[in-house]
């Protein structure tokens, strides 16, 4: 049977479905990042920390250090250390696990239902945080590297179902709108648990119920707004790739062999045959590469904005939130703007403007005065204003070269590459601090990935990439 082209199938929905049926989708964006502001970015690594310290040193006075070390299957671990390594056991699993999801998710045909599936056990996992108390750092690891590993999965699904619902001139602007829709929740919920947590005392709430309140609330948020797109989407019929398709190298590119022995028997001999075929790719390949260099630059920036502000500019605890708040309400409106330029001009020039960019926010970073918040917060806005565009308009540009017939398959490798190589930049981040003793040449050392991976994606032929995937080709590029 031929193929069914996404253009075709988004085609032969009605328009008002369709509209439904992204707006439906859009909604995940909005349920996620709610637990990636509120509980991956800002309360959990210190929340787990406390409880981490409390089971090392449960005598430990006030303003002291704890020296004493916890055991993790028989490792010594900091207290202090114990939310950064479970993070990197986290983001190893998903790495590992994903690209079986990826081709599991190409087998199945209710891929809403899979993704309500990875969803409800992450949000789960999300909202038993809060029972992590007194001394219980164990059940906390546990459940962060479940949450991060069913996060991570659940968008596997997620962005896969972006090519069922654009066409090649559409996606820049539906992905943009996700994006932003993500980064509105995001805020919002954060907001509000920001004043629970800084008002806890006034509501008879310990700053600890506080927090414990505040991750419940992330986890009840993302379980029960995935419930619309789960009920919002509809199924669309498997497209298998095309049989006896040669890639532009002259490989020949095998047929899926394995669909007439279900979702799960198939699943591993699909995983190989896309991991053996993905050299008859190389446009697609080279813009991953690309991506995981400036997205490594990227998320470096994100992860340092604190410890720099902190120790650099000399900012207060409150100055930090409030320059948090502000890029993730900025970011709503870049995620707008830059699909709006990317249809303009282009995705992959729209993106390479935006490497730029950082290139500007961090060389303006390392030349940023001590004690100017002011000027922090005008970083801030310039990092909102690109974070969501060259997140969102990367995602969109990667999905036009994605082969048809797999497309969780090569999402899933653009998921677990990104999560298995986002230590290089903090890294050399590192590295740099540790040999000039500050974070000043530290941060200004991430203007590398921007130009690498600016200079990888100038090399990217989109259109070749377009055609060897079996797709249409997109007015712009």
């Amino acid at each position: 049977m031929r193929p069914v082209p996404v253009e075709e199938a988004t085609a032969a929905t009605t328009p008002a479905a369709l509209r439904r049926e992204r707006r439906a989708w859009y909604v995940y964006d909005w349920a996620n990042s709610a637990y990636v502001t509120t509980t991956g970015t800002v309360l959990l690594a210190p929340y787990l920390t406390a409880v981490a310290t409390a089971a090392a040193c449960p005598d430990l006075a006030a303003g002291a250090v704890c020296d004493e070390t916890l055991s993790v299957l028989g490792i010594p671990v900091a207290p202090g250390a114990l939310s950064l390594y479970t993070t990197t056991v986290s983001t190893v699993l998903s790495a590992l696990l994903l690209p079986l999801v990826g081709a599991l998710c190409d087998r199945v045909v209710r891929k809403r239902l899979l993704l309500g599936a990875f969803a409800l056990v992450g949000a789960l996992a999300a909202a038993s945080m809060a029972a992590v108390t007194g001394t219980d750092w164990q059940l906390g690891v546990v459940l962060q590297v479940v949450a991060g590993a069913s996060l991570g999965a659940s968008l596997v699904v997620y962005n896969a179902l972006l090519l069922d619902l654009a066409g090649p001139d559409e996606r820049d602007a539906v992905s943009s709108r996700g994006w932003a829709l993500g980064y509105l929740g995001g805020f919002l919920l954060l907001a509000a648990n920001l004043g629970l947590v800084s008002g806890a005392g006034s509501l008879g709430l310990t700053e600890a119920e506080a927090v414990r309140l505040s991750l419940l609330s992330a986890g009840v948020w993302w379980g029960a707004f995935t419930l619309v797109p789960v009920l919002g989407l509809r199924d669309r019929p498997l497209r298998p790739p095309p049989s006896g398709g040669a890639g532009p190298a002259g490989d020949a590119v095998a047929p899926s062999r394995g669909r007439s022995r279900g979702a799960l028997g198939g699943t591993l001999g699909e995983l190989v045959a896309t991991l053996r075929h993905a050299r008859a790719y190389p446009m697609t390949l080279l813009l991953l590469l690309a991506y995981l260099f400036y997205n490594d630059g990227v998320q470096t920036v994100i992860y340092a904005a604190s410890l720099f502000g902190t120790v650099e500019i000399g900012l207060a605890q409150s100055q930090l939130i409030t320059a948090i708040l502000l890029v993730q309400a900025v970011a709503f409106g870049g995620a707008l703007v830059f699909g709006r330029l990317a249809g303009r001009f282009g995705a992959r020039r729209t993106v390479l403007w935006s490497l730029v960019a950082w290139t500007v926010v961090v060389a303006a970073g390392y030349a940023l005065p001590a004690g100017r918040f002011g000027l922090f917060l005008l970083l801030a806005t310039a990092i909102g204003l690109v974070l969501g565009g060259t997140q969102a308009i990367s995602r969109s540009l990667y999905a036009q070269v994605v082969p048809v017939g797999r497309e969780a398959q090569y999402f899933a490798l653009y998921q677990a590459a990104e999560r298995g190589t986002s230590w290089l930049g903090t890294l050399v981040f590192g590295l740099v601090f540790q040999l000039s003793g500050s974070y000043r040449p530290a941060i200004a050392s991430l203007v590398v990935f921007f130009v690498v991976g600016g200079l990888l994606l100038l090399r990217v032929d989109v259109r070749r990439g377009v055609a060897d995937a079996g797709r249409e080709q997109p007015r712009r590029v």
